[in-house]
């Protein structure tokens, strides 16, 4: 939204099912502000059938998507079909490496507020956690503590740290990758059950001993799920953080001016940060490669897409 108003463009946004009083109350704030009746335009109702007649619309100049691979292909191809202009911010299965001269410390506290943020249902969510050998067991040893000290509830307690998974749905497949790792070998450090028998609440969990024909070590869990992996060396790290098709966001803990070198040019991700959380920034780019998307929503580079190009030529 921000991006096509600062390049002068309206814009209709199509609300997410499960949360449309929080997009309506976002709107309310910009109607609020001054900006002018039909700038902002908000639609409620079926995805597909929203899309397909929007998309192809000749009123409709570009697509922008936040969502699940699968969708953002789908619309891609949409888009194509119509040769509109598309940024696509979609799925990613964050690797966090921490090496061993990183603070480890430091790198438990910030992972585990990032990890169980929202509930894990975030693009950028670490998710796979690839430790050095040297120093696995202590930061497990802190991470888990983390784990099971993090407060579960309604967002109406203060006290709460973490809500609720969005769904029945999510919390149905936030299982299914637990019980398939468990079944294939991995351990149980912390977690792993819903919380009571109503709402969609679950436990922050972290898994051990993971491998990689598990299906949370492939598919984006969207939810509270860390997964510990021990390595060796850096190219064995690398080497892991590449495997997947997904390149959003990546994190890593170490001090060595070499290694941040070696990560920065051969991590095949979107955004980097490195003894920081410094992702989403607005006057930074935020977007991935591979089956990631493409494109931006952060930073000037966001407000390109919503420009044309013209060229003009003439003579006395």
């Amino acid at each position: 939204v921000g991006a096509a108003i600062a390049a002068g463009c309206s814009i209709i946004v199509k609300l997410p099912e499960e949360a449309q009083g929080a997009a309506a109350q976002f709107a309310k704030a910009f109607s609020e502000a001054g900006l002018p009746k039909g700038v902002l335009n908000l639609v409620y109702g079926d995805p597909a059938a929203i899309s397909a007649h929007l998309i192809a619309h000749p009123s409709i100049r570009k697509v922008s998507f936040t969502g699940s691979i699968a969708v953002g292909k789908q619309l891609a191809a949409l888009a194509g079909k119509h040769m509109k202009r598309s940024t696509m911010e979609l799925g990613g299965h964050a690797p966090a490496i921490v090496f061993d001269d990183a603070d480890i410390g430091k790198a438990v506290d910030m992972l585990a507020m990032a990890k169980y943020r929202n509930g894990g249902q975030v693009c950028v969510s670490p998710t796979r956690f690839l430790i050095q050998e040297s120093v696995f067991e202590a930061f497990k040893k802190g991470f888990v503590e983390k784990a099971k000290a993090v407060v579960v509830g309604s967002g109406d307690d203060p006290n709460t740290e973490m809500g609720p998974l969005a769904n029945e749905r999510r919390l149905e497949a936030v299982e299914a990758l637990i019980e398939d790792a468990v079944a294939k070998g991995a351990v149980l450090e912390a977690g792993g059950k819903r919380i009571g028998v109503t709402g969609t609440f679950f436990e922050p969990t972290v898994l051990s001993h993971v491998s990689k024909e598990m299906k949370a070590m492939n598919e984006e869990p969207f939810g509270p799920i860390a997964l510990l992996i021990p390595f060796k060396t850096t190219e064995e790290a690398i080497a892991e953080a590449n495997r997947l098709p997904y390149g959003l966001a990546s994190y890593a803990f170490t001090k060595s001016s070499e290694t941040i070198s070696r990560l920065t040019h051969e991590m095949q991700v979107g955004m980097l940060t490195i003894n920081r959380l410094g992702l989403a920034m607005p006057e930074t780019p935020f977007g991935g490669v591979k089956d990631s998307g493409y494109g931006s929503e952060g930073g000037t580079e966001a407000v390109e897409p919503y420009l044309t190009t013209k060229y003009v030529t003439y003579a006395d």
